[in-house]
């Protein structure tokens, strides 16, 4: 019996494995990397998990959801594999106690979130611990290209070779050919070591039905109703949809309940479980709903909005008939929900000068000792930049060798002065009733370590030194706070990063040409997105299978020409009704950009900022951006006027404006 078949009935106790395990398995314990591209619950987990048992090291798994890793760990240990995770949610003993079984050697899968290699006291541990290999569950998210971009995921083979690590497994269900290109070069993994199995669900029936907006609600009540017991998810872009698509359904006698993000956690956990019991049959949700659900019988799957992208809708059905029995996925498609879907991206894309001030921020805030401090809250308030791109940008700022990151930490209180320290100091006199006060603040101050313009409180020293109470010293900040004598910031993760080439500024690069550089980057990401948005409509009005069509697109060729369960061989080629835009006078337009621009020109933010024509874009057309939110954009009259109108229409009219 050869070593992988004997493990495989040892500790799985599995006979054979499925089509394309056996090529990536030997391939890993050979000693090569390589990469899994396999549909949604064809076990591509146990890719990783039997080379771990054999490698004489640390598997060391990144994977990006909790859920996952405890669904992955609790398996693990059912077969008695040594495994365990570090995450978020455990205490100091407990990962002191899971740090010191990785040391030892009795803990053979370790699972992380990509976060954690952020924090350099990890990384100093894990270097001391051989590791034979990387696992990147969800692999897709390395690629700029792909649909679910996580940009701490761009540092992974940054990461895999410092820490010396000898092979890596790519673990995806989606990706295009050209995202498996970009992740193979990015790990320099071999052709003949990317295995693709079959992509094609012949228990997929997949319909297109062409829908205008008015009517989606009653359609979908048509969908449901004379099976409205059949479990269902119902796909939606934004979160308050989801409450007025679940009240709808409810008035029209189904048991149905809302799920997004904005909901309390408990609450999401809750609704989660009564759907996964079957006590509730249908959830109306946005994407938040659906990595890590493990139900085998849901039996339909209807797109209310459209999808995100042809590989968001593959994995959003991809949730359906797990079981093998028959299923349906049903989008209610018209093409007005195109700019709202474009109108993320547009969000997503920072103006130049949004760049120039982070880059200024970098240069003006670091310490003496070179570490630059940063909340991201306030740097996107600040720089006027969403934060998952801020985040992106912080990497790339990386991999260009600009700044390289150290560790976090919650600073519990921080503050910076509006008026001076003297100046408050002499509003409590140092002698008479108000001595003790002055005392009580002069401590405070002394206890309070500055950079060069944020002050982090010191709790511990102040209760050694002058037995402050945490909550006095609280009140008083508070207090300073509302009286405008300083600005406070409580409970936010900080970030620290090192400046790298800190001790020669002459050495750092000009920040216009590093902006210019980024412009272009994001630019070119944003058109890729943009992009993927019309193949999917290319995709949903194929006048061929539908099947086949979707099949072809991640490169899986092994499918019929016509499947017999889509829409298409049903013979409905569907054509998505497009809304008719009126011209809007550019008369109108001025009247409602007006007030922005007047809040804008009375802020603070123009002293370093410039109020682009983008900007004005995204406000006409409902894109909440930090700067929206800071002019209080919600309550003007222009907000949101033009959000059914193509992006580029609507700044084409804002710059003939002037």
């Amino acid at each position: 019996m050869s070593q992988i078949q004997q493990a495989l009935t040892q500790y799985f106790g599995f006979n054979e494995l499925r089509g394309g395990q056996s090529q990536v398995i030997e391939a890993i314990l050979a000693g090569h990397s390589a990469a899994a591209i396999f549909p949604t619950g064809s076990g591509k987990s146990l890719c990783y998990q039997l080379p771990a048992v054999l490698l004489p090291n640390l598997t060391l798994v990144i994977s990006p959801l909790l859920a996952l890793m405890k669904d992955q760990l609790e398996f693990l240990h059912s077969k008695g594999i040594a495994a365990a995770s570090l995450d978020s949610t455990q205490d100091r003993e407990t990962s002191n106690r899971i740090m010191q079984q990785v040391r030892s050697g009795e803990i053979k899968v370790l699972m992380i979130s990509v976060e954690r290699l952020k924090n350099e006291r990890f990384r100093q541990f894990i270097s001391q611990v051989p590791i034979s290999m990387l696992v990147v569950d969800e692999a897709h998210c390395i690629s700029e290209w792909g649909h679910n971009f996580r940009p701490d995921y761009l540092k992974l083979p940054f990461y895999c070779q410092s820490l010396q690590i000898p092979q890596v497994l790519l673990l995806t269900a989606t990706a295009t050919p050209a995202v498996i290109e970009d992740m193979s070069n990015k790990f320099n993994i071999a052709k003949d070591n990317i295995t693709i199995t079959g992509f094609y669900r012949p228990n997929l029936d997949l319909n297109v039905l062409p829908c205008e907006e008015e009517d989606k609600p009653q359609a979908l009540v048509d969908l449901l109703c004379s099976t409205p017991d059949l479990p269902t998810i119902v796909y939606v872009t934004l979160q308050h949809t989801a409450a007025q698509v679940a009240q709808y359904l409810q008035r029209h006698g189904m048991n149905a309940l809302a799920y997004h993000a904005g909901l309390d956690s408990d609450l999401r956990q809750h609704i989660q479980q009564q759907f996964m019991s079957g006590e509730v049959p249908c959830i109306v949700a946005t994407i938040a709903f659906g990595m890590g659900i493990d139900k085998s019988d849901i039996r339909r799957v209807v797109h209310f909005d459209l999808p995100k992208s042809i590989e968001n809708y593959s994995q959003e059905i991809g949730r359906a008939g797990r079981d093998g029995e028959k299923s349906y996925c049903t989008v209610l498609a018209n093409t007005s929900g195109i700019n709202v879907l474009e109108n993320f991206v547009y969000g997503d894309t920072p103006d130049t000068c949004s760049f120039k001030h982070v880059l200024q921020s970098i240069y003006d805030d670091q310490s003496q000792s070179g570490l630059w401090e940063v909340m991201l809250t306030r740097l996107s308030r600040d720089s006027n930049i969403r934060q998952l791109p801020l985040k992106t940008l912080l990497v790339y700022l990386e991999l260009q060798g600009i700044i390289q990151a150290k560790y976090s930490y919650y600073a519990d209180y921080r503050f910076k002065h509006i008026v001076s320290e003297a100046d408050i100091l002499a509003r409590f006199p140092q002698h008479g009733a108000h001595a003790e006060r002055h005392q009580f603040i002069q401590a405070i101050f002394s206890c309070s370590k500055i950079a060069k313009t944020w002050r982090s409180v010191d709790f511990d020293a102040l209760w050694m030194g002058y037995q402050a109470e945490r909550s006095r010293v609280v009140a008083a900040l508070d207090y300073f706070h509302e009286q405008g004598l300083i600005e406070l910031e409580s409970k936010q993760i900080t970030d620290v990063y090192q400046v790298l080439g800190a001790d020669h500024p002459e050495t750092q690069r000009d920040n216009t040409e590093v902006a210019n550089e980024l412009s272009a980057l994001f630019k070119q990401k944003e058109h890729g997105d943009l992009n993927r948005i019309q193949t999917l409509i290319n995709l949903f009005e194929s006048p061929s299978c539908l099947s086949s069509k979707l099949a072809g697109y991640f490169l899986d060729h092994d499918v019929p020409n016509a499947c017999g369960h889509c829409s298409v061989c049903r013979g409905k080629v569907a054509v998505l009704p497009k809304p008719y835009l009126d011209d809007v006078p550019l008369a109108n337009i001025d009247q409602w950009v007006a007030p922005f621009k007047a809040a804008f020109e009375g802020s603070p933010h123009q002293q370093e900022m410039q109020l682009t024509s983008e900007a004005i874009t995204r406000f006409l057309c409902g894109i909440s951006t930090p700067l929206s939110n800071k002019l209080k954009a919600s309550k003007m009259e222009g907000v949101g006027k033009l959000e059914q109108y193509p992006f580029a229409q609507v700044q084409q009219w804002v710059e003939q404006l002037g």
